[in-house]
């Protein structure tokens, strides 16, 4: 499978991306992030709110505003059938608002790979995360059940947080080792897996898992964190694979950008990524990150 793809002409030299995900009117996750990070990497971008809020409900109660099932079903129909559907080479989704929206996303997807075979399509199952005492799931089993069966088995990429690469495997994932065996049986050529076990003390890191190739990004842990550095990973590694970057590199650029503009909005003492003033760390990150080669599935060195 070639990690690149050739679109018809949209008027850029650079493919364009259609972004699913939830929408909100203050802050810098869901497709707030991934547009921006996207757009800014030179890349024009499609983008499906699938719920509207106010703001991350992480600050407090939020108004959902979900489009009826049959309206946004007639929307995306609309996409499927659009004569510029030529124009992309990738789709990325992330957060769902309703179990249905899933069924309607597959159909996308193989419409645009109808369309563009060699387009990619990456999987950012936003489904739960380590919350208090373990694993937390903060969308319905039918969502999960229908990104597993439905998303999962189309993906070329997929970006699982380590919980949400659990509740996706249905295995008890403890250690690098167990995080590389659940990959490589999920089904994407590529998985990266974020909020892996850091081997620096104090650490946190991304695990890169190709084929038998696992690859460790590391860097040092920031405490207070804003949401969306997951929608932004999503959506900084598929900008560097669609400009041609391998794998292991994009690994690596993609995580010194997240940390960059982490240890930047941090420093500020935002509660939202500073994605407008740190958008060159999305283009040139000076970061340094740590790079480990770890043994693949089946215990076989990378």
């Amino acid at each position: 499978m070639a990690l690149r793809s050739n679109p018809e002409s949209s008027g850029t030299d650079k493919a364009a991306v259609i972004a699913v995900s939830s929408h909100v009117v203050r802050g810098t996750v869901g497709n707030r992030a991934i547009v921006f990070a996207l757009e800014s990497l030179g890349h024009p971008v499609w983008s499906v709110p699938t719920v509207t809020l106010p703001w991350h409900p992480g600050h407090g109660h939020a108004t959902r505003l979900v489009p009826g099932p049959q309206e946004f079903s007639a929307f995306v129909e609309d996409l499927c059938n659009s004569p510029k559907l030529g124009e992309i080479g990738a789709v990325v989704t992330g957060y769902f608002g309703a179990p249905g929206q899933v069924e309607d996303m597959a159909r996308l997807v193989q419409a645009v790979k109808a369309r563009s075979p060699d387009a990619l399509f990456v999987c950012d199952p936003v489904l739960g995360d380590g919350g208090q005492g373990g694993g937390r799931l903060y969308q319905p089993p039918e969502t999960l059940e229908a990104i597993r069966e439905l998303l999962i088995p189309l993906a070329d990429i997929a970006t699982p947080n380590r919980f949400e690469l659990q509740f996706l495997t249905g295995l008890e994932l403890n250690t690098n080792q167990h995080l590389i065996e659940a990959a490589a049986t999920l089904g994407p050529r590529l998985v990266l897996v974020t909020s892996a076990f850091a081997l620096l003390r104090g650490g946190i890191a991304n695990l890169l898992v190709d084929g038998f190739s696992a690859t460790l990004a590391e860097h040092r842990h920031i405490d207070g964190a804003p949401s969306g550095t997951g929608d932004l990973t999503a959506a900084v590694f598929l900008a560097r694979l669609l400009g041609g970057a391998s794998p292991e590199k994009a690994l690596q650029s993609t995580t010194a950008a997240v940390y960059e503009i982490l240890a930047r909005t941090t420093k500020r003492g935002a509660d939202e990524l500073t994605l407008e003033t740190d958008a060159d760390a999305l283009r040139s990150p000076l970061a340094m990150v740590q790079m480990r080669r770890l043994a693949g599935a089946g215990g076989r060195r990378a």
